[in-house]
């Protein structure tokens, strides 16, 4: 008589954020029962051998108790590198069997709990386990837009669901919607139980920021710089501008937590800009997360650009929170599709602006409601207009969104050139509206352009 086989589950994680994230999904019971459970950590730092990865950070130990043990991808896969390697297709079935064998596998039946499944390593993991269920949970606000590149139908056919933090209450992920996957939440509370624990850990961490004698202002850096959003110079003068926008509503303490791989000049910066005012700043050097500060600093006031870490401030801890630098970002972000795009978007739509004092003394979080009253349609159109091919069954609700709401506060989160190349309203005069959508104009059109390129080659 045979035995059963066994299952092996395999949880990939390239942040400690994400791994908190799964922390509290095991814990809350969102995941089948499993005879294994294994951790496959990821250093996806564009050097990643100068770099401390996950499993190097404060409180990875205390996460990776839940976990049956813990594998390196980087180590696997050495000397390419996560972000960029993928196995050529003729290629996986030999992967398969090696790494059955290099972790341990035998003839288990894997199931595999990935992040960010549209791009390496992730895809590349569900590329070498073509059998394997999937299961994708998103840990920020990237699960609200749209799947960044069109999936093989033979991987997104194998999800059977996306798993994320109720970061905005009432707003439905579009991620993966595509295949019809359903989202469910973590629950809020074996989050925040988790991340107590880390917090709880960092009180004996002598590198850890100090507790102020009055509640600060934390200020969050994100190095937008790195993902060419912002050049350098212009993300220094960010961090300036929280330093200022923060002293100008009263705050005299202030914490400023860079991003972990931002180079150490911006900190001097910030310095010099608070010594300057008159105020006093702390830098915070040791990788620790955002949330794990909200608990031992309580700060007064949460300032940045379009971190995650503002609404897990505001829904999870209440705390007040601001953002800055939103307006000039949605102008040039580009192409459209950029996937960052959304949770720019929420942010600039929800979230108070740092130089409105009134704005933030007054802004409280919005309830569910609210929410799918003011934001739900907004993402919608913008989510098919980033990526129509994907979501074409959205376009009757983004066009009814364009036709009832474009005012001169909306038209930041659009751009006409791109409207007007998929048809949509705002494009051009209502009495020329149905030019766009004419197949004929859209024939010559494209017989222009591809003579003109011609005739420019």
């Amino acid at each position: 008589m045979s035995s059963p086989v066994r299952t092996t589950q395999i949880f990939l994680a390239s942040t400690l954020y994400g791994t908190a994230t799964l922390a509290a999904a095991i814990d809350a019971g969102c995941f089948r029962p499993a005879d294994r459970r294994l951790l496959l950590v990821s250093n996806n730092a564009a050097t990643p051998e100068t770099t401390p990865g996950l499993d190097e950070m404060p409180g990875f130990a205390l996460l990776r108790g839940r976990f049956d043990g813990t594998l390196s991808w980087n180590e696997t896969i050495a000397p390419f590198h996560p972000g960029s390697w993928a196995p050529r297709p003729e290629d996986a079935p030999l992967w398969e069997r090696q790494l059955r064998q290099l972790w341990g596998l035998g003839d288990d039946r894997v199931e595999l709990i990935v992040e960010s499944l549209q791009v390496s390593p992730a895809l590349s993991v569900v590329q070498l386990f073509p059998g394997a269920p999937i299961e994708v949970y998103a840990d920020g606000l990237m699960s609200y837009g749209p799947t960044r590149n069109k999936l093989d139908p033979l991987i997104g056919t194998r999800v059977r669901g996306l798993l994320h933090l109720d970061l905005v209450p009432g707003l439905r992920p579009l991620l993966l919607s595509e295949f019809g996957v359903e989202p469910r939440l973590v629950p809020t509370d074996a989050f925040t139980k988790v991340l107590a624990e880390l917090a709880e850990l960092a009180e004996s961490d002598t590198q850890c920021a100090p507790v102020p004698a009055e509640a600060p202002a934390l200020l969050l850096g994100q190095y937008l710089s790195a993902l060419s959003l912002l050049t350098p110079q212009e993300e220094e003068e960010l961090h300036v501008r929280m330093v200022r926008g923060a002293h100008a509503l009263g705050h005299r303490h202030l914490v400023f937590k860079p991003h972990p791989s931002a180079p150490a000049r911006w900190s001097r910066l910030v310095e010099e800009e608070a010594e300057r005012l008159g105020a006093e700043l702390t830098v915070v050097d040791s990788p620790v997360l955002a949330e794990v500060l909200y608990q031992r600093l309580r700060p007064a006031l949460v300032a940045g650009c379009f971190s995650t870490g503002l609404f897990t401030a505001a829904m999870l801890y209440g705390i007040p929170v601001a953002r800055t630098g939103t307006e000039p970002l949605l102008d040039r972000l580009a192409p459209y599709q950029n996937s960052n795009r959304v949770p720019l978007t929420i942010v600039d739509a929800l979230l108070p602006d740092l130089a409105d004092e009134q704005a933030v003394a007054g802004w409280a979080p919005p309830t569910g409601e609210q929410v799918r009253e003011s934001l739900t349609g907004l993402v919608t159109a913008v989510g098919f207009a980033m990526q129509p091919q994907i979501l074409a069954g959205l376009r009757p609700a983004a066009e009814a969104y364009l036709a009832g709401h474009l005012d001169a506060h909306t038209w930041r989160y659009f751009k006409r050139r791109r409207l007007t190349a998929l048809g949509l309203p705002g494009a051009v005069p209502a009495q020329l509206a149905f030019i766009p959508r004419s197949p004929a104009v859209r024939r010559v059109v494209r017989r222009a352009r591809h003579l003109k390129r011609a005739a420019l080659g």
